[in-house]
């Protein structure tokens, strides 16, 4: 199941790595995707909300919470 959150603070290809690599580091299964014009970040193959946010905020972004799951 994918879920996409809402994450702000991030403008560039290298916040985009940031996130990915703060994800994978708790998450290693998951799929991770940035969406930098949605800003939103889309995680499949990992149902853990708090562990996604404690490595948003780790990497220094503002997590936004759950904006969809399917």
């Amino acid at each position: 199941m994918a879920k996409t959150y809402h994450v702000t603070g991030m403008s560039c290809g290298g916040c985009a790595a940031s996130i990915e690599r703060a994800i994978k580091a708790v998450l290693p299964s998951a799929s991770v995707s940035v969406d930098l014009e949605a800003k939103a970040v889309t995680v499949d193959g990992a149902d853990n909300d708090a562990a996604i946010e404690q490595a948003v905020d780790g990497a220094g972004f503002t997590y936004g919470g759950i904006a969809s799951a399917e």
